[in-house]
């Protein structure tokens, strides 16, 4: 049995890349919302703007669904 080490994983900017299997994102649309948003603003503050990028996509993404915009069609 491979055993996991104990070290965060990291992107090409240094910044830890939190493991989302892991309960990285969970509860209601507006929490996730919420959890998006300020994950973009950690990566912002660390220069990842691709990580950034992501991580607001996903908050729209939750704005959408918390407002009910697009759900279902």
């Amino acid at each position: 049995m491979q055993q996991r080490n104990n070290h965060p994983r990291r992107n090409h900017n240094g910044s830890v890349v939190r493991d989302r299997r892991n309960g990285g994102s969970s509860g209601n649309p507006r929490q996730k919302y919420e959890s998006y948003l300020a994950r973009a603003r950690e990566t912002q503050l660390a220069g990842d703007t691709i990580e950034m990028e992501n991580c607001y996509q996903h908050a729209e993404h939750y704005l959408r669904v918390t407002r009910g915009v697009g759900v279902g069609t």
